[in-house]
């Protein structure tokens, strides 16, 4: 997506479906370079700001860490360097997903264990709210 014309702040949230205080975070941590100011000291925002920020909402929604993201936008800098760098992020990612998946199957069989011994009685006898109180 090109900019036609710059954009301001709540433009560029809009556009890239971002909070306006995130992107002014990104910007305070360094991911999203600091824009140019009005007069009236706002901030503008043009194309390199609007595609930085759309790769950042990609990787997010893919769950890449902001380490992760901040190494992969160092990485897209340099369009000769070998990918070899980026392949190995984002494998380190898949084997963290990986990982994260058999930690919630597990959770699940564990909550759809609790779910199956619910007897439908009262609250005073019920084992998920006995599971999940404290040991007396």
């Amino acid at each position: 997506m090109l900019v036609e014309k710059p954009l301001n702040i709540g433009a560029l949230a809009k556009a890239t479906d971002t909070k306006v205080e995130t992107i002014r975070w990104y910007e305070r941590v360094g991911l999203l370079p600091a824009p140019a100011r009005t007069t009236g000291n706002y901030r503008i925002y043009d194309d390199v700001h609007l595609g930085r920020l759309s790769f950042i909402r990609r990787a997010r929604n893919l769950g890449f860490s902001l380490d992760q993201i901040r190494a992969l936008l160092d990485l897209a800098e340099d369009r000769d360097r070998s990918c070899d760098a980026v392949d190995v992020i984002a494998r380190e990612h898949l084997g963290e997903v990986d990982r994260k998946i058999v930690d919630l199957q597990a959770l699940r069989r564990e909550l759809d264990s609790l779910i199956g011994q619910c007897r439908h009685g009262k609250v005073a006898e019920c084992r998920i709210i006995d599971a999940l109180a404290p040991s007396t």
